[in-house]
């Protein structure tokens, strides 16, 4: 049955269905909630986020987790790479997407239908469905599936701790500059760096200036079955995939 068909079936029902941003984890279905598992096995309408062509990988993550009949709504991204993030189009091209992604969900909502929309890693940690969020406050009711994120299976998957005592960790985007890159890492005693892919090589550089190159740990696919974790030097001239996140540990105040 298509979208289409099933909300002309309901449209008489006045009872508005919940939005709910759930949490997948950060990719092995073992590190999910119960309740996100829960949900989705019971499920009757599944959104998700994948770019064209490609299955999606909050897809692949709940794969033999759905049950039979659940409809499923793709959300494709008009564009990824192919433009500059400091491109004005990027932000418009994109920002019309949501919104159509935004009345998608609304009428599913007001046609008396729960949706699950799925998220890597935790819904409220720099990811898609944010933008969703946002656009969906005050329009139908809204739930978070909190869930472990990307980051936390990284420093885990390293075999250290990722912070002491009085550690100050920062958050750093591969997209950022060289120049704040560098500057954040210097005044930061634990790092975590998302968004690699690309900017690996700027990464890299912007570690050897404030001085944490050597401490780095390049961790790949993280709780996935492809996971792949090494110190970073020893990864020069490596391509490194979008699921891969760099990690520096914090070495600080312990009895």
């Amino acid at each position: 049955m298509s979208v289409q068909e099933d909300l002309a079936r309901t449209q008489a029902n006045p009872i508005r269905g919940t939005i709910r941003g759930v949490g997948l984890g950060p990719g092995d279905p073992e590190l999910m909630s119960v309740r996100a598992d829960r949900l989705l096995r019971s499920a009757r309408h599944v959104a998700y986020f994948r770019k064209a062509g490609r299955a999606g990988q909050a897809r692949s993550i709940v794969e033999g987790m759905l049950p039979e009949g659940v409809v499923e709504i793709a959300m494709e991204y008009p564009v990824t790479t192919e433009i500059p993030l400091d491109d004005p189009r990027y932000n418009e091209i994109l920002s019309e997407f949501y919104a159509e992604c935004t009345a998608r969900l609304k009428a599913l909502s007001d046609a008396g239908h729960d949706v699950l929309v799925l998220a890597e890693g935790d819904p409220f940690f720099y990811g898609s469905f944010m933008h969703l969020y946002t656009r969906l406050t005050g329009l139908v009711p809204l739930e978070i599936v909190p869930a472990i994120t990307g980051m936390s299976a990284a420093w885990a998957a390293t075999g250290a701790p990722i912070t002491w005592g009085d550690d100050i960790l920062s958050t750093l985007m591969g997209t950022l500059s060289e120049e704040v890159l560098a500057e954040q890492m210097r005044n930061a005693d634990a790092l975590v760096v998302m968004k690699i892919g690309r900017n690996i090589d700027k990464v890299r550089r912007a570690l050897r200036l404030a001085g944490r190159y050597e401490d780095a740990w390049l961790v790949e696919y993280a709780a996935m079955p492809n996971q792949t974790v090494q110190r970073l030097a020893e990864a020069e001239g490596r391509v490194t995939p979008y699921f891969s996140i760099v990690i520096v540990h914090g070495q600080g105040r312990r009895p």
